[in-house]
């Protein structure tokens, strides 16, 4: 029993030993392992960073002025994207590119046109691209242009105030514009002063007053004193019709006092255009319309000149007399105006400035 006993505490003490033995080997075989594989990793390392590229160059303006603060975009394929921006000095410099594949460089500044290209570098270099020029950008500005209808019609009333027939009568109440502006009531009034404050004026008034003093009607008085007050009434009479018929109906009413020349077609449609135009106008929309302003005011100067004619001559029969002569005389005016006054009538042209 005692030697069996011994011999079983004799095996338990030699295990140890042995399990010692073989964790040292491992651990040997492990070291040798470590001390082999640093100098591959550091290898590997400085493989990986001697692949990689850098891409330089500088910016500058067409006069090669370097441009600072632009910015440079270096875009691959892969979606990877680095960016940079230049010194002072219009200098870049992008590292850590993977090489061996295609990007595309982008470079903007503000002011200037962009810049791109294609780009691809290969492992460990570092590729210039020289100096990239950016061109400045033209300056744009935007011009709004806005159309004044009282503008041109200033410059078109002003054009028709020196239309003169024969280079001294005025011949201010026709327009030669294809597309005549409205004119504002300042303007009817301003046209209305221009036509009454003229010396021919009253020289046609002068001329009138001589014919009804050969023709003995109104029976005024006989000589000078008679005249005077043939004159006296023709002037306040025309007078009446130029302020009411060519400023203030017109204003109230919305009307055009010129008379609007065509000057083509055929003569009888030109003929009929003068006939009626002291019978229809053009309204300040552009559209025909009854010339009221043309039949208040002739009615208007009948009335004052029956009211400062004779007692013998006065009446409703004088009203309408008076009434359908100046009806008849500016028929008579239209187709001169159509047809033979433009012939003799100087005419200035307005210029948009």
């Amino acid at each position: 029993m005692s030697a069996k006993h011994e011999k079983t505490g004799t095996a338990r003490y030699r295990c140890p030993g042995a399990f010692l033995t073989a964790i040292q080997a491992v651990l040997i075989v492990l070291a040798a392992e470590w001390l082999l594989a640093v100098p591959a990793f550091a290898q590997r390392i400085e493989a990986t960073h001697t692949r990689v590229a850098a891409i330089l160059g500088t910016v500058a303006d067409a006069n090669g002025d370097p441009i600072p603060n632009a910015t440079i975009v270096l875009q691959g394929l892969a979606g990877d994207r680095l960016t940079a921006t230049t010194t002072d000095d219009g200098s870049f410099a992008i590292h850590d590119v993977t090489p061996e594949m295609t990007y595309h460089l982008a470079v903007t500044a503000d002011g200037f046109a962009d810049w791109t290209s294609s780009i691809s570098v290969e492992p460990g270099q570092q590729k210039s691209v020289g100096e990239v020029t950016l061109r400045i950008l033209a300056v744009q500005r935007a011009i709004t242009v806005s159309y004044s209808s009282k503008e041109v019609a200033a410059l078109q009333l002003k054009a028709e105030e020196h239309q003169r027939v024969l280079g001294f009568i005025p011949n201010i109440f026709v327009t030669y514009e294809r597309h005549p502006e409205p004119l504002t009531a300042g303007m009817k009034f301003h046209l209305a002063y221009k036509g009454l404050t003229d010396p021919t004026f009253f020289g046609l008034q002068a001329l009138w007053a001589g014919i009804e003093q050969a023709g003995d009607f109104p029976s005024y008085r006989e000589g000078a004193q008679g005249y005077a007050e043939r004159f006296g009434a023709s002037l306040a009479s025309s007078a009446s019709e130029g302020l009411f018929a060519n400023a203030i109906f017109p204003s109230l009413l919305h009307q055009d006092p010129r008379y609007f020349y065509r000057g083509s077609g055929t003569k009888g449609s030109r003929a009929w255009h003068a006939i009626l135009a002291p019978f229809v106008t053009q309204g300040d929309d552009g559209n025909a319309q009854p010339n009221y302003s043309q039949w208040g005011g002739s009615l208007i100067s009948a009335s004052l000149s029956n009211a400062c004619s004779p007692k013998s001559d006065r009446g409703p029969g004088l009203v309408f007399t008076n009434f359908g002569t100046s009806m008849g005389l500016h028929v008579v005016l239209g187709l001169a105006q159509e047809f033979m006054l433009p012939k003799f009538t100087s005419k200035a042209k307005h210029e948009i400035q």
